[in-house]
């Protein structure tokens, strides 16, 4: 018997094969306007994919995290792990905001750049107004649910969904046959996960192709010390998160490493966290993450848990002064360090929101937000680090909260759980 390629597999194989494809695109068609379009056509494949998942996040959220809060109780039990997991992203914040000040500082990146600095009066024409606190906070409860489903506000949807999952909990046997329609619901979404997910390879070739076909290879020779830098950031924080799961989970944090492989490629490679997240659950579920945990945990994480792109706004903001040759004390550095903490909180239904959060810190500092029209051409390729190391945070929050509340299956339990799973015919979770 033939033995298949793994998931992980078809991916890497598409993503080279995109590269390719986009180069000769690239070198064939000089001219930008008409590479431009011919990537416009490329990437309908993964358009098309981005928007197929985003069809299914905030009916896929909504389910799960109701079945998981109704399981757990009642509402001390949800309070319980609402602080657990905002205590453990809230230092994970922290210590990535840190790392991109530290790294910045001592590698120094946007010392003799060697480049063209654009005019300080240029615009990069991002919307800045809507990362105060103020706002976010306003922001967080939603004034209609479907309104919050259909722009896929997931911090909105996790609220509602709270409320919801504590009330079911409360009617008791009342609200037992809700509680089942809404799991045959997330049954069904993991089902049109699965078939979506049988276009990840193509959706991966098509993005990579049109990013090369777009901007070419050189221009990562161009910053390839901006990018490397922040790439050996990257490598640090994997090795700080998977070194606090390590504390906490012991040797079986490398089989969660194996298990969210496929997630960390296609996030990666579509440079989405979101188009990770159903196969997030399923690693979780895999590795013995109970269902009412995962549920919970990944949907506020994908707002208070962006690691990598917690890192690239200290970093990427030190680095546009550093190139303007504008010297910040470290009592300013940590005050923009402690901005970033509050203002970068449920960015992530916005799109390129790192670089609007950028643009609102440079703006308060009185550094020139021209700077990030420097960045802007290779941010597509940083955007791919930051959404992959998203992915491995969330996951090992998730991992270490199920631990904490004991609801992390042993190694044999969650072994025979992933041997269910595979000889079902339509991907079930573990009962909650």
């Amino acid at each position: 018997m033939k033995r298949k390629l793994p998931a992980a597999a078809w991916i890497l194989i598409a993503m080279v094969i995109g590269i390719v494809i986009g180069y000769m695109v690239f070198t064939s068609f000089p001219d930008k306007k008409t590479a431009t379009t011919i990537a416009g056509y490329i990437s309908i494949m993964s358009d098309v994919f981005l928007r197929l998942i985003k069809m299914l996040i905030g009916p896929l959220v909504f389910s799960t995290l109701v079945v998981g809060i109704a399981h757990m109780g009642d509402a001390s039990s949800v309070g319980r792990v609402f602080g657990k997991a905002l205590g453990w992203f809230v230092t994970a914040s922290l210590v990535s905001l840190v790392l991109g000040l530290v790294l910045a500082n001592l590698l120094q990146p946007g010392e003799n750049l060697g480049l063209p600095l654009p005019d300080i009066g240029a615009s990069a024409n991002l919307a800045t107004s809507k990362f105060t606190l103020k706002d976010f906070v306003g922001h967080l409860v939603p004034k209609s649910f479907f309104e919050a489903m259909a722009n896929n506000e997931i911090l909105q949807i996790v609220v509602f969904s709270m409320f919801f999952g504590v009330a079911l909990s409360a009617l008791g046997e009342r609200g037992k046959t809700l509680i089942a329609v809404i799991d045959e619901l997330s049954h069904a979404m993991l089902k049109i996960t699965a078939y979506v997910m049988k276009l990840a390879p193509l959706a991966v070739l098509a993005a990579m192709a049109a990013t090369v076909a777009t901007n070419g290879l050189e221009i990562l020779l161009k910053f390839a010390v901006f990018m490397g830098d922040f790439y050996i950031g990257l490598f640090i924080l994997w090795g700080l998160l998977i070194a606090a799961g390590y504390t906490f989970l012991g040797k079986r944090i490398l089989k969660l490493m194996t298990l969210i492989r496929e997630p960390f490629l296609l996030s990666f490679a579509t440079a989405s966290s979101e188009a990770a997240y159903p196969k997030i659950l399923d690693a979780l579920d895999r590795f013995g993450v109970k269902r009412k945990i995962s549920a919970f945990v990944m949907p506020m994480g994908y707002s208070f848990n962006l690691d990598g792109s917690m890192m690239y706004c200290t970093f990427a903001t030190l680095f546009i002064a550093q190139a303007y040759g504008i010297h910040l004390t470290l009592g300013t550095q940590v005050t923009m360090m402690l901005i970033l903490m509050m203002t970068s909180k449920g960015m992530a239904g916005v799109p390129r929101a790192s670089l609007v959060v950028i643009a609102a810190t440079l703006n308060q500092f009185n550094i020139p937000e021209a700077g990030l029209l420097l960045i802007l051409g290779v941010d597509t390729f940083l955007d791919m680090g930051r959404s992959a190391t998203n992915a491995v945070g969330n996951s090992i929050a998730s991992a270490v909260v199920a631990k904490w509340e004991g609801e992390l299956l042993p190694e044999r339990d969650a072994e025979s759980n992933a041997r269910t799973l595979d000889t079902n015919v339509a991907p079930m979770p573990m009962p909650a």
